[in-house]
């Protein structure tokens, strides 16, 4: 039986092949295989008589001299299934008991009912292959348009970035011209704010020294009207004002009580009073006057208003003046500039409250002035206002002009940046990929709904549950990780969300000839790895097939 599995494995020749070989030996490698000559191993570990070839004991390493035979572990057998592909198979699967090639060949000798279906099956895959070569041709068409679009759209890139670099200088300079304006308005601002502040402070200034002045003359006052004896010493007693100076409320001041509004001491001079003696009294003597209450503040009887022109008004019409229930217009359009509704015999007298409105269908207001020399200290006053106000204009439309100078030129500069980087994307050799870029495609599967955007930078791969829920993020563009004759039929999309107690999602997307773009198929076959196929006429290139001899090499 041995020997007639070695001559069958020897000698075993396919009925439509001319040239003789050993079994599972393929045409190109049969004059390796010569029985007229003992055979070298393929690694050049050994020669053996050729008679061991096929004899089901391996004698090669690389199991190059069983190739009929399952003997070597390492060994390869080719089923040549005339009229249909060739097939290599490792020499293990040899007399299993499995028709793995389609002539049977592999199966000499098992008792397996293999049949030679090869016919039907090269019928059937050249029915096939017409189908993807008319596909192939199609989308070959296609794939010339796409690349024609594709080089357009980069050179209307290159025409756009240089426009924008001119565009770009140009929102420079202005910005440099509105930043110059702005600064020299704000020097204007800052002077006219300083002036305006000094006489707040000078205002303010004189009320407290006015403050100061009738706080001292009234203290002035309650001294000597303490100063019973008139020996310029203040002492409280019995002549006293009972309820000012009786804190606990018995109806007599007590020692202490004394004590308390003197410092501790028996009397005070007037140096020690106004020191410390009076803020100690005041507050109580304020208190039973009632004065603590808020004030009632009597509104003023008598307005004046003097008018003056100014460079920053020139087409002033008339000023509003406001007072306690009426609002007064102050007309210049003669030359006796009386104010309409103003009281008689105000001529020379006081403001005592007033705030200015000027620029009909606008108000501003200023702060109620107090004046001690009269309207023409109002005057100064409103005047350093209304220059103060027109430079703060000024100066408020050359910052909002800098503003929007300084936005036009970010929106130039990040658009330029947008257009570079489109530019240095790989869009394949021909740019056939280039109108992809921007679009996004879809594939629902039974849980989820898929995303992907071939070359977006930020939505790139995404899995959204149908049951409702957020974007899940499976990967970021990589690189191009097709095989070495063509990187261009794989992407990889890395550094996706986190899986729980797991890695980083990635994406592999395999592309595929087709007519139209779209994903076709979405699977996972290792946890937070995913796979899409994608169809797409830009890998679609013809290749011209050779033609069908009916040899095993098909």
């Amino acid at each position: 039986m041995n020997l007639c599995i070695i001559l069958l494995s020897l000698f075993g020749i396919s009925k439509s092949s001319e040239i003789l070989r050993p079994r599972g030996v393929s045409i190109s490698r049969a004059s390796l295989y010569s029985p007229d000559r003992d055979f070298k191993c393929f690694d050049g570990s050994h020669t053996i008589p050729f008679t061991q070839v096929n004899d089901d004991y391996c004698d090669c390493e690389d199991g190059s001299d069983e190739p009929g035979t399952p003997a070597c572990p390492n060994g390869t057998f080719h089923c040549t299934n005339a009229g249909h592909r060739p097939l290599n198979i490792p020499s293990s699967r040899v007399n299993d008991g499995i028709c793995d090639c389609c002539d049977a060949s592999d199966e000499y000798v098992s008792s397996a009912s293999c049949v030679n279906n090869c016919n039907e099956l090269g019928k059937a895959a050249r029915v096939e292959a017409q189908k993807l070569a008319k596909l192939t041709k199609i989308g070959s068409e296609m794939r010339v348009q796409l690349s024609k679009k594709g080089k357009q759209l980069k050179q209307e890139k290159k025409e756009k970035l240089e426009q924008l670099e001119k565009d770009r200088v140009e929102a420079e300079a202005l910005k440099r011209e509105k930043e110059s304006l702005k600064t020299a308005a704000e020097e204007l601002e800052n002077k006219a704010l300083e002036k305006y502040r000094k006489i707040e402070e000078e205002e303010k200034q004189k009320e407290q020294e006015e403050e100061k002045k009738n706080s001292e003359q009234e203290a002035f006052e309650h001294f000597h009207r303490l100063d019973s004896n008139q020996n310029g010493n203040q002492k409280i007693e019995g002549s006293s004002p009972v309820g000012t100076f009786d804190q606990n409320k018995d109806g007599a001041i007590s020692e202490e009580e004394a004590k308390f509004f003197l410092d501790g001491k028996e009397a005070l001079n007037w140096e020690e009073f106004l020191t410390s003696g009076w803020p100690r009294m005041k507050p109580f003597l304020m208190l039973d006057k009632g004065l603590f209450k808020p004030p009632v503040i009597e509104p003023p009887t008598d307005l004046r208003a003097i008018w003056w022109p100014t460079e920053e008004f020139p087409n002033q019409s008339s000023f509003f003046i406001t007072g306690h229930d009426s609002t007064l217009e102050f007309s210049n359009d003669g030359d006796d500039k009386q104010f309409e509704g103003a009281q008689s015999g105000t001529e020379n007298e006081d403001i005592t409250s007033c705030a200015v409105i000027f620029e009909k269908s606008t108000t501003r207001e200023f702060r109620e002035i107090v004046p001690e020399t009269g309207p023409v200290k109002i005057t100064e006053f409103y005047e350093i206002s209304l220059h103060l106000v027109a430079n703060q204009e000024k100066a408020s439309k050359a910052r909002n002009d800098m503003d929007e100078a300084d936005r036009s030129l970010r929106d130039v500069q990040r658009e330029i940046r947008q257009i570079e980087e489109s530019l240095e994307k790989d869009y394949g050799p021909e740019e056939e990929f280039a109108p992809l870029d921007g679009e996004c495609f879809e594939y629902t599967d039974l849980e989820y709904t898929y995303r992907f955007c071939p070359f977006d930078p930020v939505i790139v791969v995404t899995q959204r549950p149908k049951s409702g829920g957020g974007d899940t993020r499976l990967g970021t563009w990589d690189k191009w990780i097709g095989p070495e004759e063509n990187k261009y039929l794989e992407m990889i999309y890395d550094k996706g969300q986190a899986c729980w107690n797991g890695p980083q999602r990635s994406t592999k997307v395999k592309l595929r000839c087709g007519v139209e773009n779209g994903v076709i198929a979405v699977s996972e076959p290792n946890r937070c790895e995913y796979v899409f196929e994608f169809t797409t006429p830009s890998i679609c290139q013809t290749v011209e097939a050779p033609e069908n001899t009916g040899h095993d090499e098909l």
